[in-house]
């Protein structure tokens, strides 16, 4: 019994070691490719946005989505990017992350061919890896929360991909108490997934941005 609970406590400690440890490393490599001020930010031809629902649970707006829209506009609008490239989940008819954001910067005056769709972003690994194998990308803005920019530009370097990211506006620390969470373990995932090489969900034929 005592052997089976130091079993138990060994396997704890390390499983928060490790998540500690991803998440010092992502940050670190992260260090000098974000960017916060319109301003600073290089010019990139492409910005690729990183998708999520534009609802939440009690059907009002999601704020992450919002001000990934903001950001996107802001670079857009800045001349820091001349084209968008949206890449979300669009698993079910009735489930369309990139459709919903395109809509929108259409509304805000960005013209609809500035804008290409990649329906198959399901993760944060699938949307940086199809941006090179499919839309043939080796240099491109990464537009998200910084914490999100942060594992994205981790993945894209591991990936040989020239990278740099504008943070879109944080929410609060109660809004996104669960995505906070959640970030601790996707970092570790990330790392797993660039020892074990794990590939997009799907690739397909290759798309040439105009």
């Amino acid at each position: 019994m005592k052997t089976n609970i130091k079993h138990i406590i060994t396997a704890i400690t390390l499983a928060i070691l490790a998540i500690i440890l991803s998440n010092v490393h992502i940050n670190y490599k992260a260090k000098d490719k974000l960017y916060d001020k319109l301003t600073e930010i290089p010019k990139n031809r492409v910005g690729l946005v990183l998708g999520t629902s534009k609802f939440v649970d009690n059907n009002t707006i999601n704020l992450y989505y919002k001000y990934r829209l903001e950001a996107a506009f802001s670079l857009y609008k800045n001349k820091k990017i001349e084209i968008i490239l949206i890449s979300g989940d669009n698993s079910t008819v009735n489930y369309n992350e990139p459709s919903a954001f395109k809509q929108d910067l259409i509304n805000l005056g960005v013209p609809e061919e500035k804008i290409i769709l990649d329906y198959a972003g399901f993760r944060t690994l699938d949307s940086i890896i199809r941006a090179k194998k499919i839309f043939g990308l080796d240099q491109f803005t990464i537009i998200s929360q910084q914490f999100h920019n942060q594992r994205a530009i981790y993945l894209a370097q591991c990936h040989d991909l020239n990278v740099i990211a504008f943070n879109a506006k944080d929410v609060t620390s109660r809004y996104g108490l669960r995505t906070q969470i959640r970030e601790y373990l996707a970092r570790t995932k990330a790392i797993l997934d660039i020892i074990i090489n794990t590939q997009p969900k799907f690739l397909g034929p290759k798309i040439n941005l105009q």
